[in-house]
């Protein structure tokens, strides 16, 4: 469907604030102190404590391991049971303003993220809760598809979409309000080989810090850093090949057992 709204090209501050080179990126520190989580009295995170600095962050772990839960305590969504969670000195949940303007997450499943029918609306929804109005929240928004190369989307029906340009469009609509730093919790879940390459080729061009969530290690190439949890709690953490490859390891031997048969006690 033809935008009936003016197709702006990419201003030059949206362009630096996207397209940043990658080598450019200024690294964000994470800081967990005796970080705990419980669920209905069943702990997900145990003590964990890390103090780091990174531009690209993974983190890996089998299904129910606390991926998931993590980053919604690093981006201010959900509040430690106790302890502390820190993205750059801040407490994300104890300062909702700064989770706006710092974090963006990018879930899953983008049909929980999406709130507005059309792609513009969505895309601008974002810039209007850091405080612009709703005429330049627009005017930025046009900029953001103008600078993906998707000017051309403005009025389309979200409901059209497939679920690879649904995550485009998740992903625009957080890099529009240019956080220091990502999170992603398992975009490529469920899609193609030929989406997947295409989603990386975008996120590669975020010129902020990335923390990315996978059960693959595969998703992580590229993550100077790689954080292993399991169970709740911090296996290793150190450079992505060497992490990486001690996860495959216990993987490996984990699929030749069969843990599948235990029952919970």
């Amino acid at each position: 469907m033809a935008s009936s709204h003016l197709k702006a090209e990419p201003t030059i501050e949206i362009q630096r604030n996207i397209f940043t080179a990658r080598e450019k990126t200024t690294p964000v520190q994470i800081a967990l102190t005796g970080l705990s989580l419980a669920f209905e009295q069943r702990p997900v995170l145990s003590d964990l404590d890390l103090d780091l600095r990174f531009s690209r962050l993974g983190i890996v772990g089998r299904n129910g391991s606390g991926k998931s839960t993590l980053a919604r305590v690093l981006a201010g969504l959900v509040a430690p049971s106790s302890g502390k969670a820190t993205l750059d000195g801040v407490d994300m949940y104890a300062d909702r303003r700064a989770a706006i303007r710092d974090v963006g997450i990018l879930f899953q499943n983008p049909d929980h993220q999406i709130i507005f029918p059309t792609v513009l609306e969505e895309v601008a929804f974002g810039l209007t809760q850091l405080g612009r109005s709703k005429r330049q929240a627009e005017r930025d928004a046009l900029d953001t598809l103008a600078a993906f190369h998707k000017s051309d989307w403005a009025d389309v029906s979200v409901a059209t979409l497939s679920q690879g340009q649904k995550h485009l469009v998740c992903l625009m609509a957080i890099v529009a309000m240019a956080p220091k730093t990502l999170v992603l919790d398992e975009p490529f879940a469920g899609l193609d080989i030929p989406t997947k390459a295409q989603l990386r080729r975008y996120l590669h061009l975020f010129s902020g810090a990335v923390i990315h969530i996978s059960h693959d290690p595969q998703d992580l190439k590229g993550c100077e850093t790689v954080l292993w949890l399991d169970k709740g709690r911090i296996e290793k953490v150190g450079t992505g090949p060497d992490v990486i490859s001690d996860y495959l390891t216990e993987m490996t031997r984990l699929g030749d057992d069969d843990d599948i048969s235990d029952l919970p006690r």
